[in-house]
C-alpha cells in the first residue's frame, strides 16, 4: 500500500544544514487577491528542511486512503496523516519545530484571526503522480467565515496554483518547498480555489504541513 514511499526529495543547495530551525516571521509579504482573498509567504522560513522531511518521511505513520469518485472507489494520490484535538488537548506532532511553527503562527496572526492554530494535516507527495485537485479547505466555518490555512512544505518543492472560484482572474504560481511558508487568510478559502497539479517532470517527494483553526478543514 506505501510502497512507493521510498521516493527522495531533492536537496536545496541553500539549506545544507542538518539543524532544524525556524527564522523570524518579520519578513512576511503579502499579496492581495481580490475578493477579500490575501495570501501571505515567507521562503525559507524553516532551515534544516530538508532534514526534517527525512524524519518525517520514515516516522510518521502515513496512511493511504480511498475514496468514492462517482460510480468507483479510487486511491487518494497522496498520503495523509492528521494531528488535531484529542481528550480536550491537542495531540502531539510528530516534531518539536511543528509544536514551535504552530505557536508561533497562532502569536503572529492573533489580531487578525483571533484564535489559535490547533490542527496539523499532512500531506505526502511522493512524486509528480501525487497531487490534489482543485478545492477550497470549505468544510465547517470555512464555507461561511473569514479563516486562515497556513501551508509549511518540506523537501523538493512542487507549484501551489489558485485560481478565483468564479475564474475570472488570473491563476497564481507559488513553487513551495525547502521550509517555505504560505498562508491564505481573509476570504481565501470562500472565493479561491488551490490546487497541487500532478506533473509528468521529474520531482523529489513534498510533504506539506496545514495549519487549521478549530471548525475548518
Amino acid at each position: 500500500m506505501l510502497e512507493r514511499m521510498a521516493a527522495h526529495a531533492q536537496g536545496s543547495l541553500f539549506d545544507q544544514t542538518d539543524e532544524i530551525r525556524l527564522g523570524p516571521l518579520r519578513d512576511v509579504r503579502r499579496t492581495v487577491l481580490g475578493d477579500g482573498a490575501w495570501i501571505d509567504l515567507l521562503p525559507g522560513w524553516l532551515t534544516g528542511a530538508d532534514a526534517l522531511h527525512e524524519e518525517l518521511a520514515s516516522g510518521v505513520p502515513w496512511r493511504a486512503e480511498r475514496r468514492q469518485m462517482y460510480e468507483r472507489v479510487v486511491a487518494v494520490p497522496r498520503l495523509l496523516a492528521f494531528y488535531g484535538e484529542r481528550d480536550g488537548g491537542r495531540e502531539e506532532l510528530p516534531h518539536p519545530v511543528l509544536a514551535e511553527a504552530r505557536d508561533a503562527l497562532s502569536a503572529y496572526y492573533a489580531d487578525e484571526l483571533g484564535e489559535p492554530f490547533v490542527s496539523a494535516g499532512l500531506c505526502y507527495y511522493r512524486d509528480g503522480h501525487d497531487g490534489v485537485a482543485w478545492h477550497g479547505d470549505r468544510t465547517g466555518r470555512g464555507s461561511h467565515e473569514d479563516t486562515m490555512v497556513a501551508i509549511l512544505s518540506v523537501g523538493a518543492p512542487r507549484d501551489l496554483v489558485l485560481r478565483p472560484r468564479q475564474r475570472h482572474g488570473s491563476v497564481v504560481r507559488k513553487p513551495l518547498g525547502h521550509g517555505d511558508l504560505i498562508v491564505m487568510g481573509g476570504s481565501c478559502q470562500r472565493t479561491w480555489e488551490h490546487a497541487i497539479p500532478k506533473t509528468t517532470r521529474a520531482v523529489g517527494a513534498r510533504i506539506s504541513i496545514q495549519f487549521r483553526p478549530r471548525g475548518v478543514s
